[in-house]
This record gives C-alpha cells, structure tokens and sequence, in this order.
C-alpha cells in the first residue's frame, strides 16, 4: 500500500496503562497537524485500560488487540502496518504530548536523507527537568538519553542533528522503515529504538532533534524505574546491539568498555547511586548481578539471529566503517556518566 501523502500516522502501545492512558490519547487528539490518524495497539493489558479502549475507540482512534504481551516491538510493527502515513509517530502510552508537537516533528523532516526525528522529552512531574534530548551511545553498546536529568535551561533548545530519536516519542519517515524494515521484535522492550535507529544511521539516513516537539514523560511506568527485570532486558538488549550493529573494530574492543562500565556501575552500587544504585538499594545487589547473569545466558542464546541479521546489515549498508565510528565519537557518553546519572 502506498502510503498518504503528508499523514502522520500515530501509534500507541499500550500494557496495563490504565492510570495514564486517557491523558496519553487526549495530548494526541488534541494535535494542531492534519492529516493525522491515531492507531492504539494494546499488548493484552489485564488492568482494565483495554476495556476503555474498547468503548472509546469507534469514534477516536483505530485499536488493534492481542490477547498477550507481544513486546514493544510488535505492538509497534502491528502498528505500522495498519497505518498509511507518509511520517509515522510513536508515543508512549506514559507520555502526554504538546499540542504542536506532531507538527513540530514533521517540520523538521526537511532534507531527503533525514529518516528520524527526536522530541524534546521532560519528565511529566517535573517539568523543568530533562528525560531525553535525543540520545548518546556508549562504546559498548549501551545507550542514554542526552541531558538526562538535567534541569532545563534551553541549553538544548537548538535543532541539530542527533544519533538517534527515543521510542517514547519519535517519528520515522516510512520511507526509512520500507528501506530497513521496522522494529526488531526479538528484543521485546528496551533498546529496539536504538537498534533501528543505529540500523537507519548504516543505510545512510540521518535523525533530527527538534527541541520545539515536547513530549511529557513519566519514566518507566511499565516495570519500575529500579526493576530488575528491565535491567536484565536493557543488559542483553546491549549486548545483541552492540553484535548486530557495531563496526568490527569497535566490536573487538567492546568486552574491554563493557569491563569498564560495570567498574563504574560497582562505584555507583556502592555509593547507592545511578540505576545500579537505585536497583540495589529497592532489591538487592545480589537481585542485579542474577539479572545480568541471566541477561548474558539469554544474549547468547539469541546470537544465531542476531548474527544472522548482521550479515544482512553490513552487506547492504551506505557509509564505511569510518563514518559509523565517526558518529560514535560524535555523541559518545562516558562510563562515568552512564553509571552515575539517574
């Protein structure tokens, strides 16, 4: 199907978000851009936010049901392929949107090799404090929003290009996601918008970062911010990011930056700061080694895809090695940073 000529196409995933969902949908109806439709895709919620979307959704938005928690990216791809806009819009079912924050988004889409958009995203209670400013990458593999945590004083209020937009709120021209295909459902949640959005940066296409489409963001509403259970996702989501997508001789050093970052990460547990921190001190130490153990056994088993699809990137990729270690340096975070920021 080809897709509407200027439509942004809006999707929402939604699990169990019966205490912010409504807030969620109203920010998107409430949209100053036209043409736009609004796709909500429920991921078997359980907590009764998928009967409301049932009674609400004949006059307001399309829904689309699975029965079971499918992951956020296949909600997403479910999603995407009911959609027919030219742009298409994800926007987390915690996260409430400025009215012209669609429109912001799509006017930034200016040049042709511009495939992804980053919102400004704050945090929903705390609205003078930054989630995401687009994000930064770790030599690793690991990824962080850029300005996380800090208090906003326009210092990042210029449009500039960025490595990748945050899934909670970003727009992907389709013609991207008909290049490099859509999200990568073996991840499940966490660490697939990097993935793609590392995916598009192979192909040659490039993401802007548009401080005036704001976006308010109440974080990890679905496990917790301190879960050990997103830890061990975020750790084995990193490790098939960095096999699938990093260049071979940053790949080869990777394990040594890994080393590395976990020595902060220590730093961090034992001054109860940062996530490791934070994870630490509501569970256990002991609760966040078992994650990463888990999440390096579970990693591994999934290499043959993973490896598979590497393959099929590096054949078909648009800029050299050089160029993709270039972007690295470009928005590179440190070890420190990444274990010490909450």
């Amino acid at each position: 199907m080809n897709p509407v000529s200027g439509l942004a196409s809006i999707i929402v995933v939604n699990w169990n978000g019966i205490g912010c969902i409504r807030d969620c949908l109203q920010s998107a109806l409430r949209q100053t851009y036209t043409p736009f439709e609004l796709i909500v895709v429920d991921n078997g919620s359980t907590d009764g936010s998928r009967e409301w979307l049932r009674a609400n959704a004949a006059s307001s938005f399309r829904l689309i049901e699975f029965d079971v928690n499918t992951g956020f990216g296949r909600g997403v791809n479910a999603g995407i392929r009911a959609s027919a806009g030219e742009f298409v819009a994800l926007l987390n079912n915690d996260a409430s949107a400025d009215e012209r924050w669609l429109e912001n988004m799509v006017a930034a889409v200016q040049h042709i090799d511009t495939g992804m958009v980053a919102s400004k995203i704050l945090f929903y209670d705390r609205r003078d404090v930054i989630d995401k400013a687009g994000h930064l990458l770790y030599p690793d593999g690991l990824n962080r929003g850029r300005g996380a945590g800090e208090t906003d004083t326009g210092q990042y209020d210029k449009d500039v290009e960025t490595l990748f937009p945050d899934g909670c709120a970003a727009l992907y021209r389709r013609q991207m996601l008909d290049d490099i295909g859509l999200f990568d459902e073996q991840f499940f949640a966490y660490g697939d918008d990097a993935e793609i959005g590392l995916r598009g940066r192979w192909r040659g296409w490039r993401c802007v970062y548009a401080p005036a489409a704001r976006v308010y963001h109440r974080h990890s509403s679905s496990l917790g911010k301190y879960s050990p259970v997103k830890a061990y996702l975020v750790e084995r989501n990193r490790f098939w990011v960095a096999v699938k997508l990093l260049p071979w001789p940053a790949l080869v050093l990777s394990p040594a930056y890994t080393v590395w970052r976990f020595f902060w990460h220590a730093w961090s547990i034992g001054r109860r700061r940062g996530l490791a921190g934070g994870v630490a001190r509501e569970h256990s130490a002991g609760s966040l080694l078992g994650a990463l153990i888990r999440a390096y056994f579970s990693g591994i088993l999934g290499l043959g895809p993973i490896l598979r699809k590497r393959r099929e990137i590096i054949g078909n990729r648009a800029i050299s090695n050089s160029e993709f270690l270039r972007l690295m340096r470009r928005y590179r975070i440190s070890a420190r940073e990444l274990a010490i920021r909450d």
